[in-house]
């Protein structure tokens, strides 16, 4: 195969096995994984009144914020974690924790092997919102001449690439909140097809600003539960009234598998499946039969030669709006039939972080790779009284002790973009 080192015998796309071997995550419950994944498992919310604004103008005034997260530490020069939008601050820092777990350092890899793709659905929303306002009350050559690369939603994977030195494929894919599982899934794809050994791979958002939130408080997609903002994202309950809105970043580091083995690499599990579709349908609503996700779940799975029974957990997409959580449940029920009702089990943990778009397929995976790891699926915490529309075994209010060795994560987006990531136990 065109591409592989002298001497290494070449495999065809199916052949090639791809696994997990680094794991980075910022979050509103956790700046760590270990963190954060002791909060998913005791039912901890992260959602507080907003503190990175003021937000008593808005409608809603509560979100799913990073805390205590001081950038310059993830940078050798401060200067570079100045002239960095807070999406770009936060994938870096989630990359550089994912690459530190994957024990690659001091591993001599080929660069022109080794991508990264870490995306955003926004990107530098602050950035654009700040120099603007210096545009309007100083004139335009007071605006910064990073305002660009500080803005861009690629610039993250960019810098992320100049930091590890890594020339294999550099890309990111925005769509939306399905942005983080697309970036993993089509590196996933690309070592799979032979183009890269190894990838940095994620999303990363920072949207809590005032456009952000008037955005989306005009569409009526959040939640206005101000009085209760733990209580205010509440996945398949009949009382949820829209999205929480969440920052932060996920990232993984995958491998093919022969690459991690030379170098023995500790595997958390394999990254199976990938699934990608499109509802073609409305430019925010799902397809009210779920028509486009279950076919995005049905080919993940065939991806990961897995039947529907055989998967274990299933981390729903969940954000907690009318609409979206009942398309959902459809799609789960069209893909896995009685199953679904029949010992699946789902969850939705943006119950505890809120929504953090691009950023969601990166924290929710390693969700699924913690549940595969420990044995515990975490709950959906605020499900009080059920829709009788979202009537599948949503784990609600306490973690559950259960062997997981197959996991498949939903990430839906604005304009009708699915992707969906298939893990399994390695062995």
């Amino acid at each position: 195969m065109e591409g592989c080192p002298r001497g290494r015998k070449a495999h065809t796309m199916s052949e090639r096995r791809v696994v997990i071997t680094g794991v980075g995550v910022l979050s509103p419950v956790g700046n760590d994984l270990d963190t954060f994944w002791g909060s998913l498992t005791s039912g901890v919310s992260g959602i507080r009144r907003i503190e990175g604004i003021d937000p008593s103008a808005f409608a809603c005034q509560i979100g799913g914020e990073v805390r205590d997260f001081n950038p310059a530490a993830f940078y050798n020069n401060p200067k570079d974690a100045r002239r960095t939008d807070r999406y770009g601050q936060l994938a870096m820092a989630a990359a550089k924790m994912a690459y530190a777990d994957s024990g690659m350092e001091g591993f001599g890899f080929d660069p022109y092997r080794f991508g990264c793709m870490v995306g955003s659905g926004i990107g530098g929303l602050t950035t654009l919102e700040a120099q603007h306002q210096i545009y309007l009350e100083r004139g335009p050559g007071r605006v910064s001449p990073f305002i660009i690369p500080m803005m861009i939603p690629n610039i993250a994977s960019g810098l992320i690439s100049m930091e590890y030195g890594l020339s294999g494929p550099n890309m990111v894919i925005v769509t939306a909140c399905a942005t983080a599982n697309n970036n993993i899934g089509e590196a996933w794809r690309m070592i799979k097809f032979g183009d890269a050994d190894a990838f940095i791979a994620g999303g990363a958002e920072a949207s809590m600003s005032a456009m952000g939130l008037a955005g989306f408080a005009s569409m009526k997609a959040l939640s206005t539960r101000n009085d209760e903002p733990e209580r205010a994202s509440r996945p398949f309950d009949k009382d949820r009234d829209g999205f929480v809105m969440g920052e932060g970043a996920g990232v993984v580091v995958i491998e093919e598998l022969e690459h991690a083995k030379r170098r023995g690499a500790r595997i958390y599990c394999e990254l199976a499946g990938y699934g990608v579709s499109a509802d073609a349908y409305h430019m925010t609503s799902p397809h009210p039969e779920g028509e486009g996700a279950s076919k995005c779940m049905d080919l993940a799975m065939r991806h990961a030669k897995v039947d529907p029974a055989d998967i274990d957990y299933v981390n729903a997409h969940g954000t907690s709006t009318g609409l979206g959580d009942v398309c959902e449940t459809k799609a789960i029920k069209r893909s896995f039939g009685a199953y679904a009702k029949d010992g699946l089990v789902v969850s939705s943990t943006k119950s505890m972080t809120g929504h953090l778009l691009g950023a969601a397929g990166g924290i929710e995976l390693a969700a699924c790779i913690k549940a595969i790891e420990t044995g515990v699926v975490p709950p959906t915490i605020n499900l009080d009284d059920p829709d009788p529309e979202c009537d599948l075994d949503y784990v609600p209010h306490e973690a559950r002790e259960m062997k997981v060795d197959i996991a498949l994560s939903n990430s839906f987006g604005f304009g009708g973009h699915n992707a969906t990531l298939v893990v399994k136990r390695f062995g």
